[in-house]
């Protein structure tokens, strides 16, 4: 023979930074302002302005699931993907969540705002820091969370309280869901940030305990 076989394989080439996924990602922050800018143009009231709002969040909502299915489907999950997708969803929608608050200005709907966002960008921040060697599985709560938020800022984007005539009645209708959708979605972030840092103290237990057997 004149060669010899080492019997290992190449390792993957890791996929560039520049790739479709990545550049949703991307358009996403960048919708960010021009979301809030549009949102909150005449003050909330205005039918138009809150009808594009509405688009371009409907627009990141369906980025954010197409640049995920795309970014595995064809292995090209980079560690910019990794810090900023989870960045850009809690960007667009604690965007929807202070924008709404300022047009809607009631106390409730301030303090879930303000809820919401402390456990969101905690979570986030803990899982970009602290847990890289730690691996916590997304919660099905988590996932349903993911959902109402959406669902009900999407529909709290629309200007449902603004319009009259003929759909004065279906605006209020769907306003009072979207309401009912909130309070699911609130409720779900409670509790699955609760299931977020039990799992964490969990590992953690785990990994000590490893540790010190390891050490004796």
């Amino acid at each position: 023979m004149t060669g010899t076989s080492t019997g290992q394989t190449p390792a993957a080439a890791k996929p560039s930074n520049f790739n479709l996924p990545n550049a949703l990602t991307t358009l996403r922050i960048l919708l960010v302002p021009v979301y809030g800018w549009v949102l909150l143009h005449d003050g909330g009231d205005s039918v138009t302005w809150r009808t594009v709002a509405w688009g371009i969040f409907f627009v990141a909502m369906v980025t954010d699931k197409v640049d995920g299915d795309i970014a595995r489907a064809r292995n090209l999950v980079t560690d910019f993907g990794k810090i900023a997708d989870p960045i850009a969803d809690k960007a667009i929608t604690g965007m929807a969540f202070i924008g709404l608050s300022i047009i809607m200005d009631t106390w409730w709907m301030w303090t879930i705002t303000v809820v919401v966002l402390v456990r969101e960008w905690a979570v986030t921040l803990l899982r970009l820091s602290v847990l890289k060697s730690v691996v916590i599985a997304a919660a099905q709560s988590g996932k349903w969370k993911t959902v109402a938020q959406a669902l009900a800022l999407g529909l709290l984007s629309l200007p449902l309280l603004e319009v009259d005539g003929w759909l004065d009645v279906p605006g209020e209708v769907t306003y009072g869901v979207a309401i009912a959708l909130l309070l699911v979605a609130f409720v779900l972030t409670l509790w699955s940030g609760y299931e977020f840092f039990r799992d964490v103290w969990r590992q953690r237990d785990t990994l000590r305990g490893g540790s010190k057997s390891s050490a004796a």
